[in-house]
């Protein structure tokens, strides 16, 4: 039996195959959700417009040329091989940003003319409708298309929600986690296996999303009994491919350096590291017993926000690959010692974390839903606005 269809309206020359058909009516389904998610974000990048001219600053530098974009575009242009030395006894080295992102930038910028830091807003913009595409996919899933469109919504709408525009990685591996994690929840084991592959290959926290597929491959196999050989098959292929691409980097920068722990070494010479958050307590501490007391007391708040929604999503009994995912992202996160300004910036990937606000808001009559949901987009893109004029991630 053939899988391919031929629907009225296409013509018998012009069969489609389910798959396709299938991905159609996804996207179809989607489309309020993406409307919504580039209304969010246009919002978000005409605010910094606005902000920008009366501040003198220029939006597309903000959003393409300072900090880590500088380095993609860099490593895009240039290849790997830059080192800066810092007063104090700091390395700069450019081995700490994973290589999917100026690939992609370099491919780009060698079929169109585009810079490195053009190609990296690019993917950016399309890779976090990717993201937005399959973050929706999982809330319709797991609890009904309303709360699909509000997870996105939300997740549009986090205080740093403008990285999701800027030619950082950060858009383009929540796209590739998310795709991942809903081929695990679908039973699309391949599909899961090389999406995580593809994440490693983006950031250091791909680990969270290997840990995930491994999670859903444990989970179906003690609850399928003995599944066919072909399937069993495809979940076994899957979770070996899942670690390629974080294995494969961190084994490359160990041979570049001449250190199996050359990966580990380079973000020593960054300031980065896990000490068991020891170092963020520290910084905390400092501010609530210091002069900058509110400052410490908003991170304390923030931190058990945080950490309140994670026992929320335990609590809503959510997949246990998405709560394995978002833990990890969530323990990379707060036990990192290094720039702390970065980190809710490092936990935006952990879209799951917002899955009980986004049921409450289906829930709710749908004016006070688009009410809240609304100050919450304004709010995102005042700070957002503020935050790149600012000091802005590091």
């Amino acid at each position: 039996m053939t899988d391919l269809v031929s629907p009225a309206g296409t013509g018998a020359g012009a069969p489609l195959p389910r798959a396709a058909l299938r991905a159609c009516g996804a996207l179809r389904r989607a489309l309020p959700a993406l409307l919504v998610y580039a209304g969010v974000r246009a919002l978000g990048i005409a605010v910094l417009a606005v902000w920008g001219y009366c501040a003198g600053k220029s939006p597309h530098q903000l959003l393409s040329a300072r900090w880590d974009s500088i380095w993609y575009a860099r490593i895009a242009d240039q290849g790997y091989g830059y080192t800066l030395h810092l007063p104090g006894g700091k390395v700069h080295s450019d081995l700490a940003f994973f290589p999917l992102l100026p690939w992609l930038e370099r491919g780009l910028s060698a079929v169109f003319p585009l810079s490195a830091g053009d190609a990296g807003l690019v993917v950016s913009a399309v890779s976090s409708l990717l993201a937005a595409w399959a973050v929706f996919l999982i809330g319709e899933r797991l609890y009904g298309r309303r709360a699909g469109v509000a997870l996105v919504a939300l997740w549009a709408a986090l205080p740093v929600g403008i990285v999701q525009s800027m030619a950082y990685s950060e858009s383009l591996f929540t796209a590739l986690a998310a795709w991942s994690l809903y081929a695990v929840l679908t039973g699309r084991w391949v599909w899961a296996g090389a999406f995580a592959a593809l994440a490693g290959l983006t950031r250091p926290v791909g680990a969270a999303v290997v840990l995930a597929v491994w999670l859903g491959v444990l989970v179906a196999l003690r609850r399928g009994g003995r599944p066919e050989p072909r399937k069993t098959a495809r979940m076994l292929l899957g979770a070996v491919l899942a670690p390629l691409g974080w294995l494969a980097y961190f084994v490359w920068v160990g041979v570049r350096t001449g250190s199996p722990t050359g990966y580990l070494d380079v973000q020593g010479g960054w300031g980065n590291g896990f000490d068991g958050g020891l170092a963020f307590g520290s910084f905390i501490a400092q501010r609530l017993f210091g002069p900058a007391f509110a400052a410490g007391l908003g991170l304390l708040v923030g931190v058990g926000l945080v950490l309140w929604l994670y026992t929320a999503c335990v609590r809503q009994r959510q997949p246990l690959p998405l709560l394995g995912y978002a833990g990890a992202v969530l323990l990379l996160a707060l036990t990192a010692k290094g720039y702390f300004g970065s980190k809710p910036r490092l936990m935006m990937p952990a879209f799951p974390l917002l899955l009980p606000l986004a049921v409450a808001a289906a829930r709710a009559r749908p004016v006070r839903a688009v009410l809240t949901v609304s100050t919450v987009v304004l709010a995102s893109a005042v700070y957002g606005a503020f935050w790149l004029n600012g000091s802005g991630p590091p």
